[in-house]
């Protein structure tokens, strides 16, 4: 192995070794991470998400927000707390009428120091009982880590569009 290649191999251990710290936001309490882990665990939340979305598995869902959720909607305006949240879907999504999927590739995900994280993307909405055109949106999610436990507590839905 060359000098070189042996700079390398220890650059890649000493990257994978690396943690991130984030602290409870209610106790002060601090969990460390490996580099790379958050990203992970925070697309994995979004995923478990929106499955219990799409199945319209609404105690769930609602065990994602947090009880001081904030969603601000850029055509429906603002929606505070889950019970709202939790009816408007139970009117509106419920019924396989819209299905939600993250397009790939576009979830990014930021440490937020001493709260959680922040995460961003390009979700697409289907809509399978319709001729609907699918519509596509950017989304901004922010997860409390709280008690151990990571929450929605604000999130953001803009710049909605058709894709045709």
């Amino acid at each position: 192995m060359s000098q070189q290649q042996l700079l390398r191999l220890c650059a890649l251990a000493l990257a994978l070794t690396i943690l991130i710290p984030i602290r409870d936001s209610a106790t002060g309490a601090e969990i460390r991470l490996p580099a790379g882990e958050l990203q992970k665990k925070i697309a994995s939340l979004d995923a478990a998400l929106f499955d219990a979305y799409n199945r319209c598995d609404l105690p769930a869902f609602s065990r994602f927000l947090a009880d001081d959720l904030e969603l601000y909607h850029d055509q429906d305006g603002l929606v505070l707390g889950p019970k709202t949240l939790i009816d408007n879907l139970r009117k509106y999504v419920c019924g396989g009428d819209v299905v939600r999927e993250l397009v790939p590739g576009t979830l990014q995900v930021h440490r937020i120091e001493g709260y959680g994280a922040l995460c961003t993307g390009i979700h697409r909405f289907r809509h399978p009982k319709t001729n609907a055109a699918p519509s596509e949106r950017s989304f901004v999610n922010l997860w409390r880590y709280k008690d151990g436990v990571w929450k929605v507590t604000r999130a953001i839905s803009f710049d909605h569009r058709s894709k045709r």
